[in-house]
């Protein structure tokens, strides 16, 4: 018999509530390395990290788009990723050889908690239909150029490799307008630029006196 997740989650909650085990799981992601660290060879966000900034980045493609529902936004852009506390995180090489079962992570991981409502928001995120899920794809693919304006600026030679890539992404697999004009705006952007005008030089009349 077939059984939607809501009334699936429903089900088993009934069971046992492993809404406690679910919090030491997700906190778990912060262990979850990149694939990244194989193809850069240095330090990257987080699962978790990056998870937190495409929050962001979906809310600020979510306003030039005039899309209002922030709260099924920032649900999506949460559990986003959230499959590779059971599967990893499978790189751009490993995609073409590896096919994860990240349906199955996910009932087995929200199974028995409060959060079952959540899968549903996953399933409406991978199909890409609903303006929502387009805009947090967008900015799940922004964020990788954020970060390659950071590692461009620690020295990293790879981003520059990447352009023509990164190029490519800009003009086919964005889905939003919003999402290509803040791609345009960060490549000019000076990563430093946020703590050069905060620091107390500028705030404070008095500083170093």
């Amino acid at each position: 018999m077939n059984v939607s997740a809501g009334v699936y989650w429903f089900l088993m909650k009934k069971k046992h509530s492993r809404d406690i085990e679910f919090l030491f799981e997700i906190g778990s992601l912060r262990n979850v390395p990149r694939s990244w660290r194989q193809h850069l060879g240095v330090d990257c966000a987080s699962s978790i990290e990056h998870s937190f900034r495409v929050a962001f980045l979906a809310l600020l493609i979510a306003r030039g788009e005039k899309v209002k529902n922030d709260e099924k936004i920032l649900k999506m852009a949460l559990v986003h990723d959230i499959a590779e506390s059971r599967t990893g995180d499978i790189g751009y090489v490993q995609k073409v050889y590896v096919k994860t079962d990240e349906e199955k992570a996910v009932r087995d991981m929200f199974a028995r908690t409060s959060f079952g409502d959540l899968e549903e928001v996953l399933h409406e995120y991978e199909h890409r239909k609903s303006k929502e899920a387009k805009i947090v794809k967008d900015a799940d693919n922004l964020d990788i150029d954020v970060e390659l304006k950071e590692l461009e600026e620690r020295g990293h030679r790879l981003p520059a490799k990447l352009q023509v890539h990164r190029k490519l992404v800009r003009a086919k697999k964005f889905y939003t307008k919003t999402a290509r004009k803040l791609w345009d705006e960060l490549q000019k952007k000076n990563v430093a630029q946020w703590h050069l005008d905060a620091n107390k030089w500028h705030k404070m009349p008095d500083a170093g006196r």
